[in-house]
């Protein structure tokens, strides 16, 4: 089983992310998606960061009618801040069955080279990379750890989301609605 960890702080998790992990676990050699919820990620300023708590739940929400896309907490239990490369390693060593590669956007992996022993990761994973709007990557063409994927190009980001519901603008179609009905329910971003 070929699983591939689509990392995020998902703040909130919307249909960008959710067209993203479908398109990966249905058009590409993955057989299951997990969306890994980061409390922190050490490349971004975490004062706009959401509760975890809140994050994950949205990403099980989103996700509870999906048969191989899944939410994992691993991070949780890790130290702080949260390394892929960390993380890696202790998912491969709880399941060693399954085979993991990452799945991540072109504009990180244009930043790749600022990751912790990001040279571990392009030797013993590989990287499924979805295109960004306006994002270059010819750096990585032709290596044999990179898989380029012709997923959807998505312009919807949390950061829109955010500000959206503090402009107290409408979010529907953007989240999935029982997402929208939690964010309601206990007025996050507002």
């Amino acid at each position: 089983m070929k699983v591939g960890l689509f990392f995020g702080s998902f703040n909130p998790i919307h249909i960008g992310h959710l067209i993203i992990a479908n398109y990966m676990a249905n058009h590409t050699a993955l057989d299951e998606v997990w969306f890994v919820v980061s409390p922190q990620n050490p490349l971004k300023e975490k004062a706009s960061l959401g509760n975890i708590y809140d994050r994950l739940e949205m990403a099980k929400l989103a996700t509870e009618n999906t048969l191989n896309i899944k939410v994992s907490d691993i991070e949780l239990n890790l130290p702080k801040p949260s390394y892929t490369i960390d993380t890696l390693t202790y998912l491969k060593e709880k399941y060693p069955e399954k085979e993991f590669a990452l799945i991540m956007g072109s504009d990180n992996l244009v930043s790749l080279k600022k990751w912790k022993n990001y040279e571990v990761l392009l030797k013993n994973y590989q990287i499924y990379v979805y295109p960004r709007p306006g994002i270059v990557t010819k750096e990585w063409e032709g290596h044999p750890s990179i898989v380029f994927t012709t997923t959807p190009l998505m312009e919807i980001s949390a950061t829109f989301i955010r500000k959206a519901l503090k402009e107290k603008k409408s979010i529907q179609f953007f989240v999935p609605d029982p997402v929208l009905a939690f964010i309601e329910s206990k007025a996050l971003y507002s």
